[in-house]
């Protein structure tokens, strides 16, 4: 609900604070005295339009706070309109879009007035108020649309055209057929044959390289014959009897290396044929990284994903028959439901103008009548209009011309309808009436004032009455100008107030009698 609201040289206001508590409150005062500014500049909180006429004279800017409580969450919005430039608009200390303002004053302020943004005036509100009467359950309605959206959008993504499928199965076919062709044994197999061709490639070399090193290993070699000499130099000779071990130890590890140096030797032959299978093994896996990868991993992860997709389009006929035949069943369930919803929503609409139309008799409104117009498969262009005066046809809310009756008509769709905005205003809904209906609406207000934070401008007593909460607003004229101020009022200002309201004169003492007799009959 609204906690706190100050404005800022808007209109006559120069400066005015108000805090707001639960319930209903009454604003009043003289003609001229900017009661109406009051709901102008909470109008503008919630996304209204921002003229610069509304500039206080001599002042460059208009400022508007308010401070509210929406569940466990505060929320601070700022408005400010220069004279000259654009407005801004300030959510919780940040820069925000009239647009963001908007939607979150939504939530927060229904105006009841001559105020365009008020939310019953728009059709997917006055759709819910009416499910919300009728009691009609549309979550199943809602949930068969989404499964049609859902199935149409898999049916599009499947789509495409059938000659551009047949070339991708026969590319991706091509693709795999050339993978498993080559047979490839394992990401490592290019590492083994780079090791093999190497070896068959030099195998003259190689074989030469080994005699060399077998001749000076062995015993007559100059490598083992000098350790040989070296050993026989020092043997026996204590100072040295470690290092003679060691030398032993490697005249026998010479002839061991010699030997197998030998045995190697002997395995390699010359084999032309098979290094020319190896060079062309080795120019296939080169060419298939060339096309699918930068190694074998690359390529066997690249032939898993093409089976995985020509699997997905070879089954394209089936998902697509699959999915077809869903949307029929859907089609058809959804036909159904959308029957049974316009039905329920057809019945409930009589019933729901009915009992606004009750209500309407008590607000000085006896010859109106409201029509709920229910049109679409499922009812869903829900349209509440009003024939404020007997014998005129019914029009969209949105084009009633009296804010009064506008007004007055709001106030009994919230008494039928319960839900809405925490804080509720209304504006001019009593112009025009006064005596029981004056009476009624005071009362009708009051009954939201239960469920609801209720701030009401009224130029009647019988409505301030009965109000919670009483703000007065007075003019007075300094330095040549007008300047407003608000007053929350005590039991002692406050009949003085009613006093002026009922008589015009705050001291006549029959004004008062009935002013005391009013709000002690308010308050029970």
């Amino acid at each position: 609900m609204l906690i706190e609201l100050v404005v800022r040289d808007l209109g006559v206001i120069d400066e005015l604070s108000l805090v707001l508590g639960e319930g209903m409150t009454a604003v009043t005062g003289e003609t001229g005295a900017g009661k109406t500014l009051i709901v102008g500049a909470i109008d503008l909180l919630t996304g209204g339009r921002a003229d610069a006429s509304l500039v206080r004279p001599g002042a460059d800017e208009a400022e508007i706070e308010g401070r509210f409580v929406h569940g466990d969450e505060e929320v601070v919005v700022r408005r400010v309109i220069p004279r000259d430039g654009r407005s801004r608009v300030y959510l919780n200390g940040r820069l925000a879009t009239v647009g963001a303002l908007s939607e979150a004053g939504a939530d927060l302020v229904d105006l009841h007035g001559q105020h365009a943004h008020q939310s019953l005036l728009k059709g997917p509100v006055q759709r819910a108020a009416l499910d919300r009467f009728g009691a009609i359950d549309t979550a199943a309605l809602a949930a068969l649309v989404d499964d049609l959206r859902a199935v149409d959008s898999a049916l599009e993504e499947l789509g495409g055209d059938e000659r551009a499928r047949a070339r991708e199965i026969d590319l991706l076919q091509y693709q795999l057929d050339e993978i498993e062709a080559a047979g490839i044994t394992g990401p490592d197999e290019d590492a083994k044959l780079d090791k093999e061709e190497d070896l068959l490639a030099d195998s003259s070399a190689h074989r030469e390289a080994a005699g060399e090193a077998r001749g000076l290993l062995e015993s007559e070699g100059p490598a083992a014959s000098g350790v040989s000499r070296a050993l026989a130099s020092l043997e026996g000779r204590t100072p040295f009897a470690d290092l003679e071990e060691r030398l032993r130890t490697l005249v026998a590890e010479l002839a061991d290396i010699a030997s197998e140096v030998r045995d190697r030797a002997d395995g390699i032959d010359d084999d032309p044929e098979r290094l020319a299978a190896l060079r062309e093994r080795r120019a296939t896996l080169r060419e298939l990284r060339r096309k699918y990868g930068d190694d074998l991993s690359d390529i066997e992860t690249f032939a898993t994903e093409a089976t995985e997709r020509l699997a997905e389009l070879r089954s394209h006929d089936e998902r697509a028959a699959h999915l077809d035949t869903r949307r029929a069943e859907l089609v058809i369930e959804l036909a159904a439901e959308q029957k049974r919803v316009r039905a329920a929503r057809v019945a409930a609409a009589p019933r729901l103008a009915s009992a606004v139309e009750g209500h309407l008799v008590g607000l000085a409104m006896a010859g109106a009548r409201l029509d709920v117009s229910v049109d679409g498969p499922a009812g869903d262009d829900v349209v509440f209009q009003l024939a404020a005066n007997a014998g005129h046809e019914p029009q969209p809310l949105a084009k009633v011309a009296s804010g009064g009756e506008l007004a007055r008509t709001m106030l009994a769709l919230r008494l039928v309808l319960s839900a809405g905005p925490p804080t509720l205003v209304f504006d001019e809904v009593d112009a025009g009436i006064g005596g029981e209906a004056a009476n009624t609406v005071g009362a009708s207000l009051a009954s939201l004032a239960d469920i609801h934070q209720v701030l009401v401008v009224t130029h009647l007593a019988q409505v301030a009455a009965v109000a919670d909460h009483h703000v007065a607003i007075s003019k007075r004229e300094v330095k040549g100008a007008t300047v407003s101020a608000a007053n929350l009022l005590d039991r002692e200002t406050r009949i003085t107030e009613v006093s002026r309201m009922l008589s015009g004169s705050p001291d006549s003492e029959a004004a008062r009698e009935h002013a005391i007799e009013l709000l002690a009959s308010g308050r029970s």
